[in-house]
């Protein structure tokens, strides 16, 4: 596949204000309407943008050193533990933890009101969050206690860092059982009662860039509304998995390792959210805009909900007890008609994540780039990949 144009020639027509950019979505109408071969000579960038549930996120916070100085041994946030194994002020606060002081589930199914994930949106709104800090002291670090109120503007560095983010696709959660389930997909009626999915579908990032080709280590991205950065490949990556012709993977398989200035973000692209029964995660905004380098990138960032399936897996044997198994595959188009079928049952499906906000994303990114205000970085590492094609029935070996 011959090259059309390079990372560098974009930016050069980004500063020139000469570039041309579509939406995930844009692209498929323009490739129906006059083909692969002029869409891609004709289309520089593709926007891509997901808003959706990830419950592996949290934030590194410095909080400043005090007079006299301390290190900080345990520390909370408006009740919520923060890790402080670290150094004097650095700690890490996970968006799943909860207060000790919360009840959890035992008394079923829990509320989980408050947890890491709405201290850090409190901090990205500008609101007051009160820090409790102990230690056992030093010579160096003499404090013991500290307890004070605190906003983001008073903290020297908070950065978003998530292990994981942008699954590259996801299961389709249903409930065998006949008792109603709490889980990370959502509550599931019983006897096939609903159908849960999580992902933008044909907007996703990763869904748009399936071999990695040119998402990876240095990417620059829109985070939570604003700049951050592929650091690594998210845990639990796996490429290996079964992949359509087009190389769009059948399963969860790909994630990303994000990191991004919080004192940038908006509560409108992050925030804390709460699954009845399950815990506290949190609603993170994420945008990858997509180099159209040759016409097989085209092709991929045409992929339609159509295209791209998802495993079936009852959560109320086969995945607590991960068994594992699949009882069926659908497209995410029959999942966005708000029904499929299930062993020859009509069920109800439900998106966790919101595919008009990963619409407004796509769209703002593409605004950012076309003004000039973002410029495409060269990865400086590739992600862990696999050679192509895979076969399905390989993955079932």
């Amino acid at each position: 596949m011959s090259q059309l144009r390079t990372i560098q020639e974009i930016n050069e027509k980004i500063a020139k204000g000469q570039v041309v950019v579509a939406t995930a979505e844009e692209v498929i109408s323009l490739v129906e309407k006059q083909g692969v071969e002029k869409t891609a000579r004709q289309v520089d960038v593709v926007t891509t943008g997901t808003f959706g549930p990830m419950c592996s996120s949290g934030a590194f916070l410095n909080l400043g050193h005090t007079t006299p100085r301390m290190r900080m041994s345990k520390v909370s946030l408006n009740g919520v533990s923060a890790y402080a194994g670290i150094a004097a002020v650095d700690v890490y606060i996970g968006a799943t933890e909860i207060p000790e002081t919360d009840p959890a589930n035992s008394d079923f199914p829990g509320a989980f009101n408050y947890g890491g994930a709405h201290v850090i949106e409190d901090l990205v709104a500008g609101k007051q969050v009160f820090l409790q800090a102990t230690s056992y002291g030093t010579d160096c670090y003499p404090r013991q206690k500290l307890e004070k109120y605190i906003t983001l503007a008073d903290v020297n560095e908070a950065y978003l860092f998530n292990p994981r983010n942008c699954y590259q696709n996801y299961n389709v959660a249903v409930n065998l059982s006949d008792r109603t389930i709490y889980t990370y997909m959502g509550i599931l009626k019983p006897n096939l009662g609903n159908a849960n999915y999580c992902s933008a579908g044909q907007l996703s990032p990763l869904l748009n860039d399936p071999l990695y080709r040119t998402i990876g280590v240095g990417t620059k991205i829109f985070l939570g509304g604003g700049i951050g950065y592929v650091a690594w490949q998210g845990t639990q990556h796996n490429p290996n998995v079964a992949r359509t012709e087009n190389g769009v993977p059948r399963g969860g398989a790909g994630t990303l390792a994000l990191i991004g200035d919080l004192k940038q973000m908006t509560t409108k692209y992050l925030r804390g959210v709460s699954f009845l029964g399950y815990g506290v995660s949190m609603q993170v905004g994420v945008g990858i805009p997509i180099p159209i380098l040759d016409e097989q990138m085209l092709r991929h960032t045409a992929v339609t909900d159509a295209e791209i399936k998802a495993q079936i897996v009852d959560y109320s044997e086969a995945y607590p007890q991960g068994t594992g198994g699949s009882l069926g595959e659908v497209s995410y188009a029959e999942l966005k008609s708000g029904k499929i079928i299930v062993q020859g049952k009509e069920v109800p499906t439900a998106p966790l994540s919101s595919y008009p906000k990963a619409r407004e994303i796509a769209e703002l990114l593409k605004a950012w780039i076309l003004k000039g205000d973002f410029a495409l970085t060269e990865p400086v590492a590739p992600l862990p990949t696999v050679e192509f094609p895979v076969k399905f029935e390989d993955q079932a070996k």
